[in-house]
């Protein structure tokens, strides 16, 4: 069977070792992915986790449709934007289930500075207002927990919204308020329009 990084390149459980239900993992293969105009790795584990939302696409609640979002978003990311590939690590959709995009220690397109250190996982929708379903949010927990137990994030990992390493809304207020309650949520303080909002965010939690 094909391997990317060490992990199988199909779909496969990645939920807990007890053997309970857990998210599944889908390939590039499984979505369609256009091949990368470059792949380059860097050397893991990753110290950080970049959440982020998509904001467009919109929230896909089937598999057929979350598959059809991943490939909007390589599509705009190789073709409009010009890059190597959909700039996310990995995509979550409204099904509950992990799609492939650049993979573990892969340089990726999504968070200056931190491209070549991080994972990178865009939950699929606009999370300004409304959290994603639960189901999402067990499946992004559920992806970092199979990049520790596997050795692709360092146990040690920071995480972090986009917000907070660029002056952006993503990954949308309510997400940004949710993660700050996640073990590993990390205060940087690095852009002038997040002080307030990670502050609020901390402050509720």
């Amino acid at each position: 069977m094909p391997t990317i990084c060490g992990y199988s390149q199909h779909m496969q459980q990645v939920g807990g070792p007890d053997g309970g239900s857990g998210s599944r993992l889908y390939s590039r293969q499984d979505w369609g992915a256009r091949l990368a105009k470059q792949v380059e790795h860097f050397p893991g584990p990753a110290p950080y986790v970049i959440i982020h939302h998509s904001y467009i696409p919109a929230a896909c609640f089937t598999t057929e449709d979350c598959m059809k979002s991943m490939r909007s978003m390589q599509d705009f990311h190789q073709l409009e934007r010009g890059w190597n590939d959909i700039g996310y690590s990995f995509g979550i959709g409204g099904d509950g289930m992990i799609y492939t995009g650049r993979g573990f220690n892969t340089i990726g397109a999504h968070a200056p500075k931190y491209n070549d250190k991080s994972v990178g996982i865009v939950l699929i929708g606009d999370w300004r207002t409304e959290l994603p379903p639960q189901n999402m949010l067990q499946a992004a927990k559920d992806l970092i927990a199979f990049g520790v137990a596997k050795g692709y994030i360092d146990p040690a990992y920071k995480l972090l919204g986009h917000r907070q390493v660029r002056d952006t809304e993503c990954p949308g207020g309510r997400l940004f308020e949710e993660i700050s309650s996640w073990p590993h949520f990390t205060i940087l303080n690095t852009t002038a329009t997040d002080v307030k909002s990670t502050q609020a965010a901390v402050q509720k939690v």
